[in-house]
This record gives C-alpha cells, sequence and structure tokens, in this order.
C-alpha cells in the first residue's frame, strides 16, 4: 500500500506510523528522517537543505520533494510505503502525484488523524522532559512522574521546552491549518480521505486505522 499519513502536531502521527509501516511491511518515510539522512550523508540535497536551515529558512520544496523521490526509489519502498510529513502542502501533493504517475503507480489512501484542537494542545503543552535524558518522556496528565518536576528513572529536574508552550502549539496549529489541511481537500476530491478519531490508547487507534485502510483497499478492489 502506498499511504499518506496527515493530522494536526500532537495527533501521534510519528506512533501510529511506525506500528502502521510494521503491521502492513512497508517503510514509513519521515520528513525529520529524509533530512537527517541526507544531511548526515552529505548529499547534495542534504547540503542545500542544511544552507537554509542554518540561515533560518524554510527548505524550498524543490529540495524536499528531491530526498522523497530518492527514497521512495529504493528497493525497500517498491511494494509500498507510509509517508509522514510529506507532502506538506497542495504543491507537494501535486508533485507527489506526478512522480507516481511516472511510476506508473498511485497512492491507496491519505489517512487523516483527526484530534479536537484543545486536546492537541494539552497533550504538548503538558509534556514535560528530564534535562538529563530527552528519553525521559512524562505528561502532568497522562503520564505524570511520581514527585511533581523529578525524573522517575534519574532524579533529573523536568521541564517544559519552548516549543511546547501553549502559545506556540498554537502558532504550530496556524501554520498547520494554512499550509498543510488544504491537502485533505485536495485528496478528498480524489476520494482517497479516510478520516478516524486519534483519540484513545495507541493500540486503540492503530486498530482503527488498520480496519479503516483495509475497508479502502478493498474498495478500490
Amino acid at each position: 500500500m502506498r499511504i499518506v499519513l496527515v493530522g494536526p502536531p500532537g495527533a501521534g502521527k510519528g506512533t501510529q506510523a511506525a506500528f502502521l509501516a510494521k503491521n502492513l511491511s512497508i517503510p514509513h518515510i519521515s520528513t525529520g528522517d529524509l533530512f537527517r539522512a541526507n544531511i548526515s550523508q552529505g548529499t547534495e540535497l542534504g547540503k542545500r537543505a542544511k544552507s537554509y536551515m542554518d540561515a533560518g529558512n524554510l527548505v524550498p520544496d524543490e529540495v524536499t520533494i528531491g530526498m522523497a523521490r530518492d527514497r521512495m526509489a529504493q528497493a525497500d519502498a517498491e511494494g509500498g510505503f507510509l509517508l509522514d510529513g510529506f507532502p506538506r502542502n497542495v504543491g507537494q501533493a501535486e508533485a507527489l502525484d506526478g512522480m507516481l504517475r511516472g511510476e506508473g503507480v498511485a497512492l491507496d489512501a491519505v489517512l487523516d488523524l483527526e484530534v479536537p484542537e484543545d486536546e492537541v494542545v494539552k497533550r504538548i503543552a503538558g509534556r514535560r522532559v528530564c534535562r538529563n535524558s530527552s528519553a525521559h518522556v512524562y505528561h502532568v496528565v497522562y503520564t505524570p512522574p511520581k514527585a511533581e518536576g523529578v525524573c522517575d528513572e534519574c532524579g533529573g529536574e523536568l521541564y517544559q521546552r519552548d516549543d511546547d508552550s501553549e502559545e506556540t502549539v498554537r502558532k504550530r496549529l496556524e501554520v498547520y491549518h494554512t499550509q498543510t489541511e488544504p491537502i485533505i481537500d485536495y485528496y478528498k476530491a480524489q476520494g482517497l480521505v479516510v478520516t478516524i478519531s486519534a483519540l484513545g490508547k495507541v493500540a486503540e487507534v492503530t486498530a482503527r486505522a488498520m480496519e479503516a485502510l483495509q475497508v479502502d483497499e478493498a474498495a478500490q478492489g
């Protein structure tokens, strides 16, 4: 299957992508991983991306599209893939359609993870990270530490990252609504969008997604 995963920040896309890719036996291709791999390997696209990032500028669509094209051309993606974070806007979605047409294939589904805006703010603004290890993550409501402000694992101080503040989260949501949400309408016009609720436990959301994708796959014959 060839799937695009969309949803607002805090919808759990990364978590769901990992589970879905494993269940469907297809590679999970995330924009973050593409950038890290190209930059660490010193590819031409990686160098171009780094120059923009170092200057504090957005990486142009053509660079992101080039990285995605190279990754989808790898052998493990021949039978399908799950894209997470790409396409990020309608221009990138049109470029992806063109790439796939050139290969004689098409997307099977666009999985839209739906989460109420207040829940997104609650999820992200409630996160607390240990100063000693970013792998130790808590949530003031869902996974609180035993002692407030103290890491259960190492006793380190827990803090809220700047980009997890409510003000920053709301700004990120504005960007999502303006830039990324229009691709949902773009794909709806192609009959590809499958919307599911991303509320509940991780396993419940994964099961919901698998069921929706199987229905969609069967519908497409």
